[in-house]
């Protein structure tokens, strides 16, 4: 099976507010953008499928928005919360590996993509994606599961990290494009009760080309 046609599966499985991961209210990614997005510029929701971030946006006049996600399912639930509003937002299908951005982004939002790559590769290319999308000086806000966290989602492993293993990681495969600035600890609560723990880590791109 295809990974898109296994988030295609996961997102028609059941209603969106029932996955693991729906937050009604994505209170710290919210904080995060307002934070770390200047006035005008323009953010990238990376895996951000059904997520109510795009939503928040919109309200609050931030963007422009684009979200990338590999699932149409996910991106199909997202148009249709919408409405009319789906005009004003870039919803793409693509698979962040390989996507090719049509404009530069001054933030790069991920919210639980970068841990399903659990091969060495697929994370360098992930980063090559970001160093092609991301403004120079631009910021990266990338969570995933914590040290702590569970060690699969939707019946994939994935790879848990502490906030210095990230900043490692990142080093290691793109030496001197990420400097870490700040990170924080999240309990998530999934619609069932479950805790899961994440790391929040923002990083900022450096300032001037290799």
């Amino acid at each position: 099976m295809s990974t898109n046609q296994h988030w295609d599966n996961a997102y028609t499985a059941r209603d969106a507010t029932a996955l693991t991961w729906f937050e009604a209210t994505p209170e710290a990614s919210i904080r995060l953008v307002r934070q770390c997005l200047p006035a005008g510029g323009a953010l990238v929701d990376i895996g951000g499928g059904s997520s109510a971030l795009v939503d928040h946006c919109l309200d609050a006049g931030i963007g422009p928005v684009t979200v990338l996600d590999l699932s149409a399912e996910a991106l199909a639930i997202t148009r249709t919360r919408l409405g009319a509003r789906a005009s004003s937002a870039n919803l793409v299908l693509g698979d962040v590996r390989d996507w090719t951005a049509d404009r530069s982004y001054d933030l790069w939002h991920d919210r639980a993509a970068f841990h399903f790559l659990t091969d060495m590769e697929d994370r360098r290319r992930y980063l090559r994606t970001l160093d092609a999308a991301l403004c120079l000086g631009g910021i990266a806000i990338i969570s995933t599961f914590a040290s702590t966290g569970p060690t699969t989602c939707s019946g994939l492993p994935v790879q848990r990290y502490a906030p210095s293993d990230l900043a490692d990681t990142f080093d290691a495969l793109a030496p001197g494009l990420l400097a870490p600035l700040q990170f924080e600890l999240l309990a998530h609560e999934t619609p069932k009760g479950a805790v899961q723990d994440f790391q929040i880590s923002v990083f900022k791109k450096k300032e001037t080309p290799p």
